[in-house]
Protein backbone atom coordinates (compact mmCIF):
# COMPACT_ATOMS: atom_id res chain seq x y z
CA UNK A 1 0.00 0.00 0.00
CA UNK A 2 1.34 3.42 -0.95
CA UNK A 3 2.02 5.67 1.99
CA UNK A 4 -0.29 8.68 1.98
CA UNK A 5 0.14 12.13 3.47
CA UNK A 6 -2.66 13.27 5.77
CA UNK A 7 -3.25 16.59 7.44
CA UNK A 8 -5.74 16.82 10.33
CA UNK A 9 -7.07 20.36 10.62
CA UNK A 10 -8.87 21.35 13.82
CA UNK A 11 -11.54 19.37 15.61
CA UNK A 12 -11.97 17.87 19.06
CA UNK A 13 -10.18 15.07 20.91
CA UNK A 14 -11.38 12.43 18.46
CA UNK A 15 -9.50 14.31 15.70
CA UNK A 16 -6.30 13.88 17.71
CA UNK A 17 -7.02 10.19 18.23
CA UNK A 18 -7.80 9.89 14.52
CA UNK A 19 -4.41 11.33 13.62
CA UNK A 20 -2.71 8.83 15.90
CA UNK A 21 -4.63 5.91 14.38
CA UNK A 22 -3.69 7.07 10.87
CA UNK A 23 -0.07 7.19 11.96
CA UNK A 24 -0.32 3.64 13.36
CA UNK A 25 -1.56 2.31 10.03
CA UNK A 26 1.69 3.49 8.46
CA UNK A 27 0.75 6.75 6.79
CA UNK A 28 2.29 10.19 7.29
CA UNK A 29 0.14 12.57 9.30
CA UNK A 30 0.56 16.12 10.55
CA UNK A 31 -1.89 18.15 12.61
CA UNK A 32 -2.77 21.82 12.91
CA UNK A 33 -5.00 23.67 15.35
CA UNK A 34 -4.35 21.86 18.64
CA UNK A 35 -2.09 24.26 20.51
CA UNK A 36 -4.33 24.43 23.58
CA UNK A 37 -4.79 20.69 24.06
CA UNK A 38 -3.39 19.35 27.32
CA UNK A 39 -2.89 15.66 26.50
CA UNK A 40 0.25 14.23 24.89
CA UNK A 41 0.13 13.96 21.09
CA UNK A 42 2.36 11.58 19.17
CA UNK A 43 1.80 13.30 15.81
CA UNK A 44 3.73 16.31 14.60
CA UNK A 45 1.94 19.62 14.96
CA UNK A 46 2.61 22.01 12.09
CA UNK A 47 2.88 25.65 13.15
CA UNK A 48 1.93 27.21 9.82
CA UNK A 49 -1.30 26.45 7.98
CA UNK A 50 0.41 26.83 4.60
CA UNK A 51 2.93 24.12 5.50
CA UNK A 52 0.20 21.69 6.52
CA UNK A 53 -1.73 22.09 3.27
CA UNK A 54 1.33 22.14 1.04
CA UNK A 55 2.62 18.80 2.37
CA UNK A 56 -0.71 16.93 2.40
CA UNK A 57 -2.63 14.72 -0.03
CA UNK A 58 -5.73 14.33 2.14
CA UNK A 59 -6.94 17.11 4.43
CA UNK A 60 -9.27 16.02 7.23
CA UNK A 61 -11.42 18.74 8.75
CA UNK A 62 -13.52 18.63 11.93
CA UNK A 63 -16.86 16.99 12.64
CA UNK A 64 -18.93 19.10 12.55
CA UNK A 65 -16.86 21.13 10.12
CA UNK A 66 -18.12 24.50 11.34
CA UNK A 67 -20.70 26.13 13.58
CA UNK A 68 -20.80 29.47 11.76
CA UNK A 69 -19.99 28.57 8.11
CA UNK A 70 -17.00 30.92 8.26
CA UNK A 71 -14.48 29.28 10.57
CA UNK A 72 -13.49 25.69 11.26
CA UNK A 73 -14.62 24.02 14.46
CA UNK A 74 -11.23 24.20 16.21
CA UNK A 75 -11.74 24.50 19.98
CA UNK A 76 -8.07 23.79 20.75
CA UNK A 77 -6.64 26.49 18.48
CA UNK A 78 -5.64 29.93 19.72
CA UNK A 79 -6.98 31.73 16.66
CA UNK A 80 -9.81 31.33 14.18
CA UNK A 81 -9.16 29.20 11.10
CA UNK A 82 -11.13 30.63 8.19
CA UNK A 83 -12.71 28.20 5.74
CA UNK A 84 -12.28 30.45 2.69
CA UNK A 85 -8.59 30.91 3.49
CA UNK A 86 -8.04 27.15 3.63
CA UNK A 87 -10.06 26.46 0.49
CA UNK A 88 -8.01 29.07 -1.40
CA UNK A 89 -4.91 26.99 -0.69
CA UNK A 90 -6.24 23.52 -1.54
CA UNK A 91 -5.42 22.29 -5.05
CA UNK A 92 -7.44 20.04 -7.36
CA UNK A 93 -5.33 16.95 -6.60
CA UNK A 94 -6.03 17.07 -2.88
CA UNK A 95 -9.06 15.64 -1.09
CA UNK A 96 -10.93 17.46 1.65
CA UNK A 97 -12.85 15.27 4.08
CA UNK A 98 -14.90 16.59 7.00
CA UNK A 99 -18.25 16.10 8.69
CA UNK A 100 -21.60 17.82 8.34
CA UNK A 101 -20.76 20.17 5.49
CA UNK A 102 -23.41 22.89 5.26
CA UNK A 103 -24.81 24.20 1.99
CA UNK A 104 -22.67 27.31 2.44
CA UNK A 105 -19.46 25.31 2.85
CA UNK A 106 -20.34 23.04 -0.09
CA UNK A 107 -20.95 26.13 -2.21
CA UNK A 108 -17.52 27.53 -1.33
CA UNK A 109 -15.85 24.18 -2.07
CA UNK A 110 -17.60 23.91 -5.43
CA UNK A 111 -16.60 27.46 -6.37
CA UNK A 112 -12.95 26.53 -5.72
CA UNK A 113 -13.30 23.22 -7.60
CA UNK A 114 -12.32 21.28 -4.47
CA UNK A 115 -12.93 17.55 -4.29
CA UNK A 116 -14.68 17.04 -0.96
CA UNK A 117 -16.50 14.35 1.01
CA UNK A 118 -18.94 14.68 3.90
CA UNK A 119 -18.39 11.95 6.47
CA UNK A 120 -21.95 12.18 7.77
CA UNK A 121 -23.25 11.38 4.30
CA UNK A 122 -21.66 7.96 4.67
CA UNK A 123 -24.10 5.37 5.99
CA UNK A 124 -21.44 3.27 7.72
CA UNK A 125 -20.25 6.34 9.58
CA UNK A 126 -23.72 7.49 10.59
CA UNK A 127 -24.82 4.05 11.81
CA UNK A 128 -21.73 3.30 13.90
CA UNK A 129 -21.58 6.87 15.22
CA UNK A 130 -25.02 6.32 16.74
CA UNK A 131 -23.52 3.85 19.25
CA UNK A 132 -21.34 6.30 21.25
CA UNK A 133 -24.11 8.90 20.88
CA UNK A 134 -26.63 6.58 22.50
CA UNK A 135 -24.21 5.46 25.21
CA UNK A 136 -23.36 9.08 25.97
CA UNK A 137 -27.03 9.99 26.24
CA UNK A 138 -27.63 7.15 28.70
CA UNK A 139 -24.57 8.21 30.70
CA UNK A 140 -26.00 11.71 31.04
CA UNK A 141 -29.34 10.29 32.14
CA UNK A 142 -27.66 8.13 34.78
CA UNK A 143 -25.76 11.12 36.14
CA UNK A 144 -28.73 13.49 36.19
CA UNK A 145 -31.65 11.29 37.25
CA UNK A 146 -32.37 10.51 40.92
CA UNK A 147 -33.64 7.04 39.97
CA UNK A 148 -32.35 4.16 37.89
CA UNK A 149 -33.12 3.96 34.21
CA UNK A 150 -34.23 0.39 34.88
CA UNK A 151 -37.95 0.62 35.52
CA UNK A 152 -38.17 4.25 34.36
CA UNK A 153 -40.42 5.38 31.55
CA UNK A 154 -38.05 6.49 28.78
CA UNK A 155 -39.47 8.31 25.76
CA UNK A 156 -37.40 8.48 22.57
CA UNK A 157 -38.48 11.03 19.96
CA UNK A 158 -37.56 9.83 16.48
CA UNK A 159 -36.54 6.43 15.11
CA UNK A 160 -33.61 7.22 12.87
CA UNK A 161 -30.16 5.76 13.43
CA UNK A 162 -29.73 7.29 16.89
CA UNK A 163 -33.33 6.62 17.90
CA UNK A 164 -33.08 2.94 16.93
CA UNK A 165 -29.79 2.42 18.75
CA UNK A 166 -30.91 4.31 21.84
CA UNK A 167 -34.25 2.49 22.11
CA UNK A 168 -32.47 -0.87 21.91
CA UNK A 169 -30.03 0.09 24.68
CA UNK A 170 -32.74 1.51 26.94
CA UNK A 171 -34.85 -1.60 26.50
CA UNK A 172 -31.80 -3.73 27.22
CA UNK A 173 -31.22 -2.15 30.64
CA UNK A 174 -34.82 -2.46 31.68
CA UNK A 175 -36.39 0.88 30.83
CA UNK A 176 -40.06 0.98 29.85
CA UNK A 177 -39.26 2.26 26.39
CA UNK A 178 -41.62 4.41 24.34
CA UNK A 179 -40.77 5.72 20.86
CA UNK A 180 -42.67 8.55 19.18
CA UNK A 181 -42.70 8.62 15.36
CA UNK A 182 -44.75 9.79 12.38
CA UNK A 183 -44.43 6.91 9.91
CA UNK A 184 -46.72 3.91 10.09
CA UNK A 185 -43.81 1.71 9.00
CA UNK A 186 -41.74 2.89 11.98
CA UNK A 187 -44.66 2.17 14.30
CA UNK A 188 -44.72 -1.38 12.96
CA UNK A 189 -40.98 -1.86 13.50
CA UNK A 190 -41.17 -0.40 17.01
CA UNK A 191 -43.93 -2.86 17.91
CA UNK A 192 -41.96 -5.74 16.38
CA UNK A 193 -39.01 -4.94 18.67
CA UNK A 194 -41.29 -4.99 21.71
CA UNK A 195 -41.17 -1.24 22.47
CA UNK A 196 -44.20 0.97 22.94
CA UNK A 197 -45.07 2.97 19.82
CA UNK A 198 -46.48 6.49 20.14
CA UNK A 199 -47.83 8.26 17.03
CA UNK A 200 -46.25 11.70 17.03
CA UNK A 201 -49.62 13.40 16.64
CA UNK A 202 -50.64 11.75 19.93
CA UNK A 203 -47.47 12.75 21.78
CA UNK A 204 -49.29 15.18 24.06
CA UNK A 205 -51.39 12.35 25.46
CA UNK A 206 -48.35 10.34 26.56
CA UNK A 207 -45.60 12.82 27.35
CA UNK A 208 -46.68 13.52 30.93
CA UNK A 209 -45.83 9.93 31.88
CA UNK A 210 -42.16 10.17 30.89
CA UNK A 211 -39.36 10.16 33.47
CA UNK A 212 -36.75 10.98 30.81
CA UNK A 213 -37.12 12.17 27.22
CA UNK A 214 -34.44 11.75 24.56
CA UNK A 215 -35.01 13.86 21.44
CA UNK A 216 -33.32 12.92 18.16
CA UNK A 217 -35.60 14.92 15.82
CA UNK A 218 -33.64 17.87 14.32
CA UNK A 219 -36.40 20.49 14.48
CA UNK A 220 -38.53 22.03 17.22
CA UNK A 221 -40.68 19.30 18.71
CA UNK A 222 -40.84 20.30 22.36
CA UNK A 223 -42.22 23.84 22.31
CA UNK A 224 -44.26 25.73 24.90
CA UNK A 225 -47.50 23.75 24.65
CA UNK A 226 -45.79 20.38 24.78
CA UNK A 227 -43.39 21.44 27.55
CA UNK A 228 -46.37 22.54 29.62
CA UNK A 229 -47.53 18.90 29.68
CA UNK A 230 -44.20 17.52 30.92
CA UNK A 231 -43.69 16.78 34.62
CA UNK A 232 -41.27 19.10 36.41
CA UNK A 233 -39.16 16.13 37.57
CA UNK A 234 -38.69 14.86 34.00
CA UNK A 235 -35.25 15.15 32.37
CA UNK A 236 -34.98 16.15 28.70
CA UNK A 237 -31.84 15.23 26.76
CA UNK A 238 -31.70 16.77 23.29
CA UNK A 239 -29.42 14.92 20.87
CA UNK A 240 -30.47 16.89 17.79
CA UNK A 241 -28.01 19.18 16.08
CA UNK A 242 -28.56 22.95 15.99
CA UNK A 243 -31.10 24.51 16.26
CA UNK A 244 -32.20 21.47 18.29
CA UNK A 245 -35.65 20.18 19.09
CA UNK A 246 -36.34 21.89 22.41
CA UNK A 247 -37.35 25.42 23.39
CA UNK A 248 -34.71 25.66 26.11
CA UNK A 249 -35.77 29.09 27.33
CA UNK A 250 -39.34 27.96 27.81
CA UNK A 251 -38.18 24.75 29.51
CA UNK A 252 -36.11 26.81 31.95
CA UNK A 253 -39.11 29.03 32.58
CA UNK A 254 -41.18 25.93 33.41
CA UNK A 255 -38.44 24.56 35.69
CA UNK A 256 -37.71 21.50 33.55
CA UNK A 257 -34.14 20.22 33.53
CA UNK A 258 -32.65 19.98 30.03
CA UNK A 259 -29.34 18.87 28.57
CA UNK A 260 -28.34 19.67 25.01
CA UNK A 261 -25.86 16.93 24.23
CA UNK A 262 -24.02 17.81 21.02
CA UNK A 263 -21.08 15.87 19.52
CA UNK A 264 -21.28 13.12 22.13
CA UNK A 265 -19.03 10.60 20.33
CA UNK A 266 -16.05 12.95 20.58
CA UNK A 267 -16.74 13.65 24.25
CA UNK A 268 -17.63 10.26 25.71
CA UNK A 269 -15.69 7.84 23.48
CA UNK A 270 -13.08 9.73 21.41
CA UNK A 271 -11.00 6.65 20.62
CA UNK A 272 -14.00 4.63 19.42
CA UNK A 273 -15.25 7.63 17.46
CA UNK A 274 -11.80 8.06 15.91
CA UNK A 275 -11.74 4.41 14.85
CA UNK A 276 -15.09 4.85 13.10
CA UNK A 277 -13.75 7.96 11.36
CA UNK A 278 -10.58 6.18 10.27
CA UNK A 279 -12.44 3.22 8.79
CA UNK A 280 -14.85 5.50 6.94
CA UNK A 281 -12.01 7.63 5.57
CA UNK A 282 -10.17 4.49 4.45
CA UNK A 283 -13.33 3.40 2.63
CA UNK A 284 -13.50 6.76 0.83
CA UNK A 285 -9.82 6.59 -0.11
CA UNK A 286 -10.25 3.04 -1.42
CA UNK A 287 -13.26 4.02 -3.53
CA UNK A 288 -11.39 6.99 -4.97
CA UNK A 289 -8.31 4.84 -5.64
CA UNK A 290 -6.08 7.55 -4.20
Amino acid sequence: MNKKRYGVLGGDLRSVKLAELIKKQGDDVNIYGFGKIECDISCKEILKLDDLIKNTDIIIGPLPCSYDNETFNAPYHFEKIYIKEVFEKINKKQLFIAGKLSKEIVSIANSKDIKFFDLLKREEMAVLNAIPTAEGAIQIAMEEMPVTIHGSKALVLGFGRVGKTLAKMLDGIGAKTFVAVRKYSDIAWIKSYGYNAVPLNELGEHIENADVIFNSIPHLILGGDMLNRIRKDCLIIDLASKPGGVDFEKAKEYGIKTKWALSLPGKVAPLTAAGILKDTINNIISEQEV
